[in-house]
């Protein structure tokens, strides 16, 4: 007898060890040796740290980034269909458990016509049913492997979530600064335009100027002063844009005023070599990636669970209960009851459509082997991109530093002349046009370096 039980009992967990359908295998679309080349890495890598704007060792920007990633609408919205997608997985991995129910009822009937059969009926019935689906070919184990992807790439997001939330409020800051210099650049401007309208204005009361230097130095004035709303109403707005990142209304952040210290007043100093030491595994692990490849670990193990559906399916169901005319006589063994049913169900005919189930899941796979295709090469070309953004910045931003310099030199030796009356004035006018053009063009570059460093960052996954 125990033998035969054991020729039973070992085909069965042999075949509930099993899982039909495909296993999972990483698409391969280049090697290792293509991929560096291509972005242009070096052996000797460094691990990119989640706390990578820190280095730009500015405390306003790390609170900043740390309140928004405590209490931004859009983290909590990431956070909430994290938590979804775990108990949607913690729903389906047990679809396939045994399952216990407990029930009872009381039943009280009344027929007067019927007195020779008894008038009254009167009882209690209580107890447990059991029921169990075998998953023998898989489709369960299937079933929770596809939704234990699909969590991965639920936490996937929340981290791309993060990732784009500490870039954005980063950028944001950055060009807060960046207008806060250009407004400081401007009003020093206007200040020395007043300075030379007075200059002009003393000479055109001796008459050494005439009535367009005079209009000229007014014009210059007025035409600076045009410059100074606009870049504090930009100024404003992107205060109030980092006091919605961090889910407050707007203008209720403190610390954004112009102050002087500004990360933009003089050029980040970036080891540009870097940009080639990041490890290559950045390319598959941004959070945006490994959330494609979840999906497709999905979609594959979805073939699984259609391809175990043209299985006949093993079922087991149990029941154990009292019944009795009194309520005490629940419990009681000369009041129990008991039964089991074993069933099969074999799919014989459905018109083709578990056929056409395991077609269509293939399908979709395939789809997602395209779509997680599309998300390296995108992450391979951000990551690219940023680095040439980067690189370039700081030759402009060379280039603009020289040029700066030089016009400053230029604009005290047309200042001393002018007085002197070597010079017109349009000519001086000219140059500090000039001047204030490429100041503006500087601060913009140096708030550019930053942007370009933190899209470098983004690019290859800020750690996540």
């Amino acid at each position: 007898m125990r033998v035969r039980l054991m020729y039973g009992i070992v085909p069965m967990a042999l075949l509930a060890a099993c899982s039909v359908g495909p296993d999972y295998k990483r698409p391969e679309f280049w090697d290792k040796q293509a991929l560096e080349s291509s972005l242009g890495v070096v052996e000797n890598n460094y691990p990119v740290s989640v706390f990578w704007y820190q280095a730009f060792g500015d405390e306003t920007l790390n609170w900043l980034v740390g309140e928004a990633l405590r209490s931004s609408p859009n983290v909590k919205i990431a956070l909430s269909r994290l938590h979804q997608a775990r108990y949607s997985l913690n729903i389906n991995r047990v679809e396939y458990w045994p399952t216990i129910d407990a029930n009872g009822s009381y039943n009280y009937a009344y027929a007067p016509k019927y007195a020779e059969l008894g008038d009254k009926t009167s009882y209690f019935r209580g107890g447990l049913d059991a029921s169990w689906e075998i998953d023998i070919w898989g489709g369960g184990r299937r079933q929770t492997e596809s939704y234990m992807a699909l969590y991965k790439a639920a936490a996937d997001n929340f981290n791309d979530v993060l990732l784009s939330m500490t870039a954005e409020v980063a950028n944001t800051y950055i060009l807060l600064r960046t207008m806060q210099e250009q407004l400081r650049i401007s009003n020093e401007n206007l200040k020395l335009q007043q300075d030379i309208l007075a200059t002009v204005q003393a000479k055109y009361k001796s008459g050494l100027a005439d009535d367009a230097a005079l209009h000229q130095a007014e014009y210059a004035v007025q035409t600076t002063k045009a410059l100074i709303p606009d870049l504090e109403y930009q100024e404003q707005a992107y205060k109030n844009a980092l006091a919605i990142l961090l889910g407050r209304l707007p203008d209720s952040v403190d610390g954004l005023e112009l102050s002087d210290i500004n990360p933009v007043a003089v050029t980040f100093n970036f080891d540009l070599d870097r940009l080639a030491e990041f490890p290559l595994d950045a390319v598959r692990n941004r959070p945006d990636v490994r959330a494609a490849e979840n999906m497709l670990i999905s979609k594959n193990a979805d073939i699984g669970r259609a391809v175990a559906a043209m299985f006949p399916s093993v079922s087991i169901s149990a029941a154990l209960g009292w019944q009795g005319h009194l309520f005490r006589d629940l419990g009681r063994s000369e009041n129990a009851a008991y039964g089991y049913t074993p069933a099969i169900s074999l799919p014989l005919f459905h018109w083709g459509a578990l056929v056409n189930q395991v077609k269509l899941s293939k399908s979709v796979k395939e789809e997602y082997v395209y779509s997680y295709q599309n998300a390296l090469l995108n992450a391979a070309e951000e990551i690219k991109n940023s680095m040439v953004a980067v690189e370039r910045e700081y030759e402009k931003n060379t280039a603009l530093q020289k040029s700066a310099s030089s016009m400053k030199k230029v604009l005290s030796s047309m200042k001393v002349k002018y007085k002197e009356g070597l010079i017109e004035f349009s000519d001086l006018l000219s140059t500090e046009q000039r001047l204030l053009e490429v100041q503006n063009n500087l601060a913009a570059s140096r708030g550019a370096v930053y942007q370009k460093i933190i899209s470098f960052y983004k690019a290859v996954g800020g750690g996540y």
